[in-house]
């Protein structure tokens, strides 16, 4: 015998309690779904930031950190002498910042140009299109570790691949150049990394390329428009959103990157490819000074939101002009 639940003239109905709850859990559910994802994230990015930050005002040396949590309180001590440029640690930190600035211009142009042009030469369809997309993921696909390694060995002055290539081969230098030392040490560092993640911006242009209707080109073509033109007034402003968006990625993952420097290199890297995550690794973990090391990665944690933040205002900005 079932029972029904009859709500009184002029009410609104009630409903039975297994549906009332079943919409609860219904509203929750979506929470329960993210609460592994969050706690993952709280672990494994936000504490160690918030450990950082109380570390950055402490004198965590060799000699504290054993019990690093009662070390002496510093305050701004370790951001001042970070920031002072009359100093040998404030002239170091702003010469690595100026090489990670340069690279990390160079990196993206790069990258962003090369994911460009390989998307739009491979968007219309050909024999043997598949194979070059899966050729040009490659460097995207494998770890990182492994394919910096190879690059090291290729890169070495008297048995790597590419002196050999250079010298032996085509004959454009008579000496064998020094790639991982020196002035060139910065630019090996740029073709490692751009060969790393040129093929995300190749993908991520991919994906925006098939978004963009044909009925746009075959219009411009219908008006005389060429391959520049179509470019320049199709294909670019339709894929601005996307662009927004890898820019973004790209810089930062240029900005912050640490395995590739430290693996080609190790923990002394050249003055010329001394960028600011293998720098703070030196300030702290090779000098045992994690004080300071912690206010350098503090700053440049700022540096980065500061840019983030005016970058997605302008480009926004700059969205709704043109909407």
């Amino acid at each position: 015998m079932s029972t029904t639940l009859v709500s009184p003239p002029g009410t609104a109905p009630v409903a039975p309690p297994s549906a009332s709850r079943r919409r609860r859990a219904i509203r929750w559910f979506p929470y329960l779904l993210l609460l592994p994802a969050l706690i993952a994230e709280l672990a494994v990015h936000v504490i160690p930031m918030l450990v950082g930050v109380w570390m950055s005002v402490q004198q965590v040396t060799q000699f504290t950190l054993r019990n690093w949590t009662r070390a002496p309180f510093v305050g701004p001590k370790n951001f001042q002498l970070a920031a002072d440029l009359g100093s040998p640690v404030g002239q170091q930190l702003l010469r690595s910042f100026g090489v990670t600035a340069a690279f990390t211009v160079v990196v993206v142009t790069v990258s962003w140009v090369l994911g460009l042009t390989a998307a739009i030469s491979l968007n219309k369809p050909f024999p043997g299109r598949g194979l070059l997309r899966t050729l040009f993921l490659i460097p995207f696909a494998l770890p990182v570790f492994t394919a910096v390694i190879t690059w090291q060995f290729m890169l070495q002055r008297d048995t790597g691949v590419v002196n050999h290539v250079i010298v032996d081969m085509l004959g454009l230098s008579h000496d064998r150049p020094f790639w991982l030392v020196g002035g060139n040490s910065f630019l090996s560092l740029v073709v490692v990394m751009v060969w790393r993640i040129w093929p995300y911006a190749f993908l991520t242009i991919t994906a925006g390329l098939q978004s963009i209707p044909d009925e746009l080109y075959e219009a411009a073509e219908m008006d005389g428009a060429g391959p520049w033109r179509k470019l320049r007034g199709v294909t670019l402003p339709m894929l601005r959103p996307v662009n927004r968006v890898l820019v973004l990625v790209l810089f930062l993952w240029s900005f912050n990157d640490f395995t590739v420097p430290f693996t080609l290199f190790g923990d002394s890297a050249p003055a010329q490819a001394d960028v600011l995550s293998v720098h703070i690794y030196q300030s702290s973990f090779v000098t045992w000074n994690f004080g300071l090391g912690s206010a350098m990665s503090v700053l440049v944690l700022a540096f980065l939101l500061v840019v983030s933040l005016v970058y997605m205002w302008a480009s926004g900005r700059g969205e709704r002009r043109n909407a």
